[in-house]
């Protein structure tokens, strides 16, 4: 049978009438963006991950590994962003070393997004993927559902439409490596200061056919200048109350993002970028 199926629809008016409450979507929060210039490409991301309205880190790494000489910066869910690219990553390894030779950056697009679609958006994770192989520098923006675009400059995550008012604005043909850096470094911090979910400082990676380089903090134009005169003395074992009524009240387990990674723990909202 072809076409549109609405079998979901009377399931779940079948279940709001035995008193089910159907999930609502998370406000999603972040800026990430990229540009081509004349010899590499340049990634960039704020540092902002959200819960809602809560802002539960400030210094969240969003510009994932996935070769060498390729990275991607992920929006969406934590979890999801930093499993996806970790899988990617891993089989891309795998077939360096089978094969004996560099990765494409044309087949890391192909893998992520054949994965993102055969699970039909439910994965929640907007990629930007940029990198340099022998065939030149790339960058590709990738939906959660699998389409893909192909760019000199790109942006997304709730902070992208001010990011893109940069780029509109700032790009030229031929920007040396320092031009494309500010002009990342601009419309990143754009978002930062024009979208909630987004915050913290500018991270940036440059990646050429030599190498590929990770500034962070590369700017930091939104720092906290207010500090409390008397300071903040916290009672020790507080943080272990705000983890036990975590835990009692939504019974879960999530993930926190930090500069080294996700770590799992108890008790946890999870939350988005």
């Amino acid at each position: 049978m072809t076409g549109f199926s609405f079998d979901n629809c009377l399931r779940n008016a079948a279940l709001e009438q035995n008193g089910f409450t159907a999930p609502k979507a998370r406000k999603t929060g972040t800026t990430i963006c990229g540009v081509v210039y004349d010899g590499g490409v340049v990634l960039g991301a704020d540092t902002r991950a959200t819960s809602g309205s809560t802002v539960f880190e400030k210094d969240c790494m969003k510009i994932h590994y996935i070769a060498p000489n390729i990275m991607c910066c992920g929006a969406g869910t934590a979890a999801d962003t930093e499993m996806t690219t970790m899988n990617i990553a891993s089989q891309l390894e795998l077939h360096r070393l089978s094969t004996g030779r560099q990765s494409r950056v044309n087949t890391s697009l192909t893998m992520l997004k054949r994965m993102l679609f055969k699970y039909q958006g439910h994965i929640s994770a907007a990629l930007v993927l940029g990198g340099v192989d022998i065939h030149g520098p790339h960058l590709y923006t990738v939906y959660p559902h699998g389409s893909t675009d192909s760019l000199p400059y790109v942006t997304m995550g709730s902070g992208s439409l001010a990011a893109m008012a940069i780029f509109e604005q700032g790009y030229k043909d031929g920007l040396t490596q320092q031009e494309a850096m500010e002009l990342v470094s601009d419309a990143i911090t754009a978002g930062i200061f024009n979208d909630l979910g987004s915050g913290g400082s500018v991270t940036l990676c440059v990646i050429t056919k030599d190498k590929t380089e990770i500034h962070r903090p590369y700017k930091n134009d939104n720092e906290r200048l207010y500090r409390r005169p008397a300071g903040y003395d916290f009672k020790k074992g507080t943080t272990v109350r705000i983890m036990r009524a975590h835990r009692k009240e939504i019974g879960a387990c999530g993930f926190r993002a930090g500069s080294k990674g996700l770590t799992l723990y108890a008790g946890a909202v999870p939350f988005s970028r």
